[in-house]
């Protein structure tokens, strides 16, 4: 849910995802003399105001120690914020003041206030979960410690997996235990199966009468295949198939199925994404999990399951794919299917890429096909880009209106921020989102998201799937939210890790109007920050 009011000169604009509010600002020039930044406070329904808080604070004889410090006290020196602290389906009211003045004497100008509404993540016909991922983080270091999620000895070790997970591992369970009786059908489709409380799910769903099968990669003394099968062995062989492929059987989907009157099952949902099912895969690694309740969107996957349970070998699902499954690219919400011949969904993504009007976002976890990286270096400059990526590439860092960023690590504590780390935990990727925004300022978004790595591998060897969902504004501003959280905490930390790291890295607030330049410089980035994501 959008909403942008306009008061005093001033502006402010909301954007509500499932766990999430992203806020843009805006003001008229004649109120920039002076400005030191933003004072925001938030309400729940009809609750008490808060101010939202951030860690700088103005120049002191002190030294910096970071603790949260409110808005009004300390103001936000950008024109975007976001509220990490709500929950799905819930309202809010927000409200901005612009701060002059100096250090303790400063004064206000009343802005507008906007309300909202946050997406659901349990009705509609879009559920959309993001956990939170950051297990090296300031927030987690200040709740955890160094607790291992992955330890069941270290007392926090619930707590700390819950909030890694922010009800992704819920999400799943919830949506495979609508199937109640033997009326339903789950058909699953994963490249790792590691996570056994859902081995445990499934085979209390089989004792419930409910028809289930699991297709897993499936080749010969591969480490993966072997390790799936030891967490699915409780599972009768019937009811799984270990799929042979030349490449990898890289799919993350659940199809639930549901029996007409004639006791024939009805594709009824698909959940989809970028997690696997496993420790790494819920509560440390960046993913995301995606519900659709389309009967259409449900058959087409439950099409290709068929296909799958009966073919091995890339090459016979290759030819199948280029013969069922066509791109239909015209259409609002609709699937892609890999191997697939000709590369023709790189072919889609490039050109979605290519016709972006305002912004495109990406967040990636391996290299990209080349002409995947051409596209977002194109230097349009009507048209701004953000990414997110899992290792350092040509096009990680700043350029002109182009800023992409790695994970990075405050190894050191840096001057009063609490040291980074996985000490002792397993998994090596942060980042594994495979997901694709453009225009998500506009009325007209598209977001792509699913197993595909937009790489040639993913296209022309693996089994995948992504989904496009084309105009639905609280789909997108949903996945917005969300993937410039994760920006936001990885720029930071790439900055900082750099040298001549600039002027994000300052970790003192201006005492004057200084902060604003780059948010006023037509060749900076920001400056289309400012202006798109406020209007």
């Amino acid at each position: 849910m959008r909403a942008r009011k306009e008061k005093n000169g001033i502006v402010l604009k909301a954007y509500a995802g499932t766990t999430g509010v992203l806020l843009a600002f805006d003001i008229a020039d004649q109120l920039k003399e002076g400005l030191l930044g933003f004072a925001v406070r938030r309400k729940v329904g009809n609750g008490d105001w808060r101010w939202l808080q951030g860690q700088l604070k103005f120049p002191s004889t002190e030294p910096q120690d970071f603790q949260l410090v409110n808005s009004n006290i300390a103001p936000i020196q950008k024109f975007r914020w976001s509220d990490y602290t709500v929950y799905p389906d819930t309202e809010y009211s927000f409200e901005i003041k612009a701060v002059y003045g100096s250090p303790g004497n400063l004064t206000y100008v009343q802005g507008p206030l906007v309300t909202v509404k946050t997406e659901s993540c349990s009705s509609g016909k879009h559920r959309i979960i993001f956990n939170r991922a950051v297990a090296a983080s300031q927030a987690y270091s200040r709740r955890f410690g160094e607790t291992n999620p992955d330890d069941e000895k270290d007392p926090l070790h619930d707590a700390a997996r819950d909030w890694l997970t922010r009800g992704m591992r819920q999400q799943i369970e919830s949506f495979m235990n609508e199937a109640k009786d033997d009326s339903y059908a789950l058909d699953l489709a994963l490249f790792e199966f590691e996570y056994d409380g859902y081995v445990d799910l499934l085979m209390k769903l089989k004792k419930r009468g409910v028809k289930i099968h699991v297709i897993y990669h499936g080749q010969p003394g591969d480490k993966q295949t072997i390790a799936d099968e030891k967490h699915l062995k409780p599972i009768p062989a019937a009811d799984k198939t270990a799929r042979h492929t030349t490449g990898l059987f890289h799919q993350k989907f659940i199809i639930l199925q549901k029996k007409d009157s004639s006791g024939v099952y009805i594709p009824q949902a698909v959940l989809t994404g970028t997690a696997n099912f496993t420790p790494n895969g819920l509560w440390r690694q960046a993913n995301v999990v995606h519900v659709i309740y389309d009967e259409h969107l449900a058959k087409e996957y439950d099409t290709l399951y068929k296909h799958l349970l009966v073919s091995q070998g890339s090459g016979n699902t290759k030819k199948y794919i280029n013969a069922n499954h066509p791109l239909r690219a015209d259409e609002t919400l609709f699937q892609s299917f890999s191997p697939r011949s000709g590369y023709i969904d790189i072919d889609f993504l490039e050109k979605t890429i290519n016709e972006a009007s305002s912004e495109v976002f990406i967040c990636s976890a391996f290299k990209l096909h080349d002409r995947i990286t051409a596209a977002l270096s194109n230097p349009d400059p009507k048209v701004s880009r953000f990414g997110l990526q899992n290792s350092r590439t040509t096009i990680t860092g700043f350029h002109r209106n182009k800023s992409f960023t790695a994970p990075a690590f405050l190894k050191n504590g840096l001057e009063g921020f609490l040291k980074e780390s996985t000490k002792n935990q397993r998994g090596t990727i942060y980042i594994h989102l495979k997901t694709l925004i453009t225009d998500f300022t506009t009325d007209n978004p598209t977001v792509i998201v699913g197993s595909h790595n937009f790489s040639k591998p993913a296209s022309d060897a693996n089994d995948e799937n992504f989904v496009v969902i084309k105009g639905d504004t609280a789909v997108a501003d949903t996945y917005f939210c969300e993937m410039m959280r994760l920006y936001d905490h990885y720029r930071f930390r790439y900055n900082q890790n750099k040298k001549g790291a600039d002027a994000d890295s300052l970790l003192t607030l201006r005492t004057d109007n200084s902060w604003i330049t780059d948010y006023y410089d037509p060749e900076h980035i920001k400056y289309d920050e400012r202006v798109r994501f406020s209007n």
